[in-house]
This record gives C-alpha cells, sequence and structure tokens, in this order.
C-alpha cells in the first residue's frame, strides 16, 4: 500500500523531549481545551463545530481504509451504519489501495452524500499531476465537490510545501477548484513539526490533519507545537492515530490481524477509552480510528460514552506512555 510504505519511510527524529516537561505543558494545555464543546444527542455520535465554519462534524470519522478489502455490498453496510450511529465525517485518498478506497466508497456513500462532509486529498506536488487525480478522485467518489481537499502528507519543508506554493504547484489548482466549488475547504495532512508549522504560515487553511496521541505526545514529545499554533489561527484540527500504541514490536502475534495498520493499535476496550479521551480533550474537532473495522466500531462505541478526561485518566495515560515506544517524535532544535 503506498501510504503505509510512505509512512514507514517517514524519518522518526532522535531523542525525546523530558518526559516531565511534556508533561506539565500537555496538562497546562488540557485545561484550556475543554472549550471544545460537544453536541450529544441521545443514540447517536456527539458532534463539534468545525473551525470558524457553521459546519458541524461528528466526533468520530469514517477513513476510507475501512471499506478496502470488502466487497461492495458490505461496504455499503459499513457506511450505512456509520451513517445511521451519526458518522457524517468520510475521508479518503486515491492512494489508499491504489484507489480500491474510492472505488468502494463512492458508490456507498452516493445515498448520503448531501447529508455527509466528504474530504480527499492529494500526494502530487505539481499542477498537472494533481489536477489529473482530482478529477479522477471527482468521478470515483460520484460528487461534483469535495467539502475538504487536503494537500495530503506534508512531511518536508523544501520538497513538500516550497513545491505546492511554488509556481505551477498543487495549490494554484486548489485556489482554482475553490474559487470554481469544487472545493468547500482547503486543509492538509502532516506527520512533522516543521511542515505541519510551515504550510500553516503559508496560507490560511481550514484544518490541518495531524497525529493527536498520547504516546507521540507524552514520550514522544510529538504534536504540542502544532496543536497550539492551529489553535492560535483557528485552523479546526483533524485528528489522526488516536488509537495507535506504539511502532510493532518485532514477531508481534497480532502483527498480521491488524494487517490494514502500520503500527500497533489499541485494542483493548479501557485503553481505548483513555486513549480517545486524551484526544478529544485536546482542540480537535474530529479523530480518524484505524481502517481495520473492528477498531472502528470500537471507537463509536466509545465515542458514545465519551467524557473529558479526568486527572485520574491523565495520570494513567501518563504511565502508559512512558513504556511504549511512539510512533512519532519530535526533537526540538
Amino acid at each position: 500500500m503506498k501510504r503505509r510504505e510512505f509512512l514507514k519511510k517517514t524519518t522518526l527524529t532522535a531523542g525525546a523531549i523530558s518526559a516531565g516537561i511534556i508533561a506539565e505543558k500537555v496538562g497546562a494545555m488540557g485545561n484550556k481545551n475543554a472549550t471544545q464543546e460537544s453536541m450529544k444527542e441521545p443514540g447517536r455520535i456527539p458532534m463539534r463545530q468545525y473551525g470558524k465554519s457553521d459546519v458541524k462534524l461528528s466526533v468520530i470519522g469514517f477513513g476510507g481504509i475501512v471499506v478496502m478489502g470488502n466487497e461492495q455490498e458490505q461496504a455499503n453496510k459499513l457506511v450505512s451504519e456509520a451513517f445511521e450511529r451519526g458518522v457524517n465525517y468520510y475521508d479518503v485518498a486515491p492512494t489508499y489501495g491504489d484507489g480500491e478506497a474510492e472505488i468502494k466508497l463512492g458508490p456507498a456513500l452516493e445515498p448520503y452524500r448531501k447529508k455527509s462532509f466528504l474530504a480527499c486529498k492529494t500526494a502530487e506536488r505539481e499542477y498537472g499531476l494533481a489536477k489529473k487525480e482530482f478529477e479522477r478522485s471527482l468521478k470515483r467518489l460520484r460528487t461534483d465537490y469535495f467539502d475538504l481537499y487536503q494537500l495530503h502528507a506534508i512531511t518536508d519543508v523544501e520538497k513538500d510545501v516550497d513545491t505546492v506554493f511554488g509556481k505551477g504547484g498543487t495549490m494554484e489548482l486548489l485556489i482554482e477548484a475553490k474559487k470554481a466549488g469544487q472545493i468547500r475547504h482547503l486543509g492538509f495532512s502532516a506527520h512533522s513539526h516543521e511542515a505541519a508549522l510551515a504550510a500553516m504560515d503559508r496560507y490560511d487553511f481550514d484544518s490541518i490533519l495531524f497525529p493527536v496521541n498520547f504516546a507521540n505526545y507524552y514520550k514522544g514529545g510529538f504534536g504540542l507545537e502544532v496543536i497550539k499554533a492551529a489553535k492560535e489561527k483557528e485552523v479546526a484540527i483533524l485528528a489522526l492515530k488516536m488509537f495507535a500504541r506504539q511502532q510493532w514490536p518485532k514477531d508481534a502475534p497480532t502483527r498480521e490481524r491488524y494487517s490494514k495498520c502500520w503500527y500497533q493499535p489499541i485494542t483493548d476496550r479501557e485503553q481505548g477509552k483513555l486513549a480517545m479521551a486524551f484526544t478529544l480533550s485536546q482542540p480537535v474537532t474530529a479523530a480518524i480510528p484505524p481502517g481495520d473495522e473492528v477498531l472502528f466500531r470500537l471507537a463509536m462505541d466509545l465515542a458514545m460514552e465519551y467524557e473529558p478526561i479526568t486527572q485520574v485518566q491523565t495520570e494513567k495515560v501518563k504511565s502508559l506512555a512512558m513504556g511504549l515506544n511512539p510512533i512519532f517524535e519530535h526533537k526540538k532544535a
């Protein structure tokens, strides 16, 4: 899978920030995060406001990877189940399964398209290639516009950010398509502090799709600066890797079972509840669970029970994080 291959090649910086310093800073931020309130309706996934818009998104998003490997009929049932439970946010990319995710999600989401928020992405950095991919995604997903279109996996400032904002870069296409009504909101996904901060400095994006995970935070020192900057700029935060536990341990027996996850996911319900409490207590609009069908359903179940993280839970996730090998780390200069 291209997405997995890309992420495996992402260089993780060595050396974590002092655990005590990170814990103190995240704890301080946590007190401010309570301002992101969830709108609850009995029997449905809670919703939150998407940035500065009037759009409301379910706090759990449907990642297109969930439908990969399924027959179309099963994909239809998964999307229908999610929609009926209150999920209105669907995220996909043409690189997921070399297009399979788009091909399966398009027909499955079609009956609910007018009542859903569809997000897509492009990993192309130049206008011509991005335009071709954009038009193909519209066709596959059976729509004439995207609620959100994102630069995919911004990681390197020079190779990614500078290129897309340069002459003939992808941003020219995205701004053009937005003016034409084919895109309603613009965003990007990122896996590095430097690239995320640089992208937000170049354009007034509506949202950022970024890892917001307890182990990354407390053990890896990853995410604090980006979340702070996004909040200050009023850029909506869509969270990735909520259920990431750590990098896969060597010879882990469950690796084949969770083959859609390039990291070891949280599968325990109680740990999942803690992980979700941490992520959704940050200033995020929504979180996208792993692409595994069972874990996606677990996320929907836990979202119905969600309450802001308590001090006792905070101490538990800190303790849990210290014994893990996080998937992302950030080394301050």
